[in-house]
């Protein structure tokens, strides 16, 4: 491996995720240093995104200029597609959709995996790779949404970084906003996050080596990425499966529509509870919020593959 000079400036973690994305294929020196100051900044770097950090006003000329260079073409959620850019950050910056038992089976991971291109899961045109090393070494980090929103959803720490170089880079350079669990102690956090009504999704990045490194607990009140999503930027992706009503169960009391982060839940003209299948994203959220047990998750092959790992 031919050493960048910068190296000898780099802390040892610093140093791993440099390594690690000097082996990729797609490897260049402004991908790096993309993901390391989102890494190394996160609260500053999604802060300004969303639009709460107070620096926001001070980045706005420099904003204004990369949107001026890089116009926005906006594709509907319904086209977006593994071979149909959106032309917006969401090619390269992605989260979808997981039930809390996928969620909990990626944070169970005893082994490494590799797994290079998951297009037809993971339906963007880059960082769609499921590369888990030390998959154990999981770290909590004090959400960067929520960090800037006046009253923001409590508790703050609840995005876990999943394995490394990810996990120790975070630790290392966020100790006062983040600390080491374990796998059980994760599992916790997203069964509390799932009893809270917030949606958990697994989160890719082309500067995080275009691979999935994070799984984000969200609400739509304070997720950065639910909020470009409704704005018709495709940030977020299904789970693969639709929420299915149950007519004779289903009370009609409506309780299910308020736990919906998506608004997809509703009554029909005719009073009845419906499912909006172009809102629906599939999180299972609202399943157990239901007394009737009147909501299920089915199958949806129109809305993609479920992320699975055996």
């Amino acid at each position: 491996m031919k050493h960048n000079p910068l190296r000898w400036f780099m802390s040892q973690t610093t140093k791993d995720f440099y390594d690690t994305s000097t082996q990729r294929s797609q490897h260049t020196f402004s991908k790096f240093l993309h993901g390391y100051i989102y890494a190394r900044f996160p609260y500053l770097y999604i802060g300004i995104g969303k639009g709460d950090h107070p620096w926001r006003k001070r980045a706005e000329p420099l904003i204004s200029l990369w949107g001026k260079l890089n116009p926005p073409r906006h594709t509907p959620r319904r086209e977006h597609a593994v071979d149909l850019p959106s032309h917006t950050h969401a090619d390269e910056y992605h989260g979808k959709a997981i039930p809390l038992q996928t969620a909990k089976q990626l944070v169970s991971i005893k082994e490494a995996i590799h797994i290079e291109d998951l297009e037809q899961v993971i339906p963007y045109t880059q960082a769609r790779a499921i590369i888990l090393q030390n998959p154990d070494h999981i770290a909590v980090l004090e959400c960067p949404c929520r960090a800037y929103v006046e009253n923001p959803c409590l508790p703050m720490d609840v995005c876990l970084i999943v394995g490394e170089p990810f996990a120790s880079f975070m630790v290392e350079h966020q100790p006062q906003k983040s600390r080491w669990i374990t796998q059980a102690e994760a599992i916790r956090i997203l069964e509390a996050e799932d009893q809270r009504g917030h949606v958990h999704h697994a989160f890719f990045k082309e500067a995080m080596l275009g691979r999935f490194y994070a799984i984000c607990n969200c609400c739509d009140c304070c997720c950065g990425a639910m909020m470009y999503h409704k704005q018709g930027v495709p940030m977020l992706a299904s789970s693969g499966y639709l929420a299915q009503i149950d007519h004779d169960r289903c009370l009609q009391c409506g309780n299910c529509h308020e736990t919906c982060q998506f608004g997809a839940l509703d009554f029909s003209d005719q009073g009845e509870n419906q499912v909006d299948t172009t809102l629906c994203m599939g999180c299972g959220i609202c399943i157990s919020k239901c007394d009737q047990a009147a909501l299920s998750l089915v199958l949806a092959p129109e809305k993609g593959q479920p992320l699975e790992i055996a």
